[in-house]
């Protein structure tokens, strides 16, 4: 896999998450429970997407485990709070922990595959742009399509499928 979301390993980037964290708990009058904490580092330990099994078992790895619904509400907050991605692909539903680092990405609707965009002309565009009584700090752009790898599965299928009729 490409080197997607290799910031979420850094120190930085989980400091970055936690503070976020703790800044939209604050701000929403909730309570800043380690389990949210948890829930959050697990997140960002993922270089990949992820589904919410994958979650649970980092979780117990760490011996940290949660429950079912601890782990949904905290997922359901971390969307809330924007640090947090949902994909829907035909496989199922998939995570990847979101930062504001002026990046964009491409994800495959079919298999979950998150990849890192390099197009310099984006993040200029978002440089100029001016935004009335906002202090704007950064984006994350998701490009949704299929990737190379899953279009050639489709196309083979496709091929042995019309082959296959009378």
């Amino acid at each position: 896999m490409s080197s997607h979301l290799n910031n979420c390993h850094d120190k930085k980037a989980r400091q970055w998450a936690e503070e976020a964290l703790t800044c939209y708990l604050e701000s929403n009058n909730l309570r800043k429970t380690p389990e949210r904490y948890q829930v959050l580092k697990a997140v960002f330990s993922y270089s990949h997407s992820f589904a919410m099994d994958d979650l649970q078992n980092r979780l117990a790895e760490w011996a940290f485990p949660v429950s079912r619904g601890t782990l949904y509400n905290t997922t359901k907050l971390l969307l809330k709070a924007h640090l947090l991605e949902c994909i829907r692909t035909e496989k199922g539903v998939k995570y990847i922990p979101c930062q504001a680092n002026n990046e964009c990405q491409q994800i495959c609707t079919v298999c979950g595959k998150v990849t890192l965009v390099h197009e310099p002309r984006i993040a200029e565009a978002f440089e100029q742009m001016k935004l009335k009584r906002f202090n704007k700090v950064g984006f994350v752009m998701y490009v949704y399509g299929v990737c190379s790898s899953c279009k050639a599965i489709q196309t083979k299928k496709l091929r042995r499928k019309n082959k296959n009729k009378p």
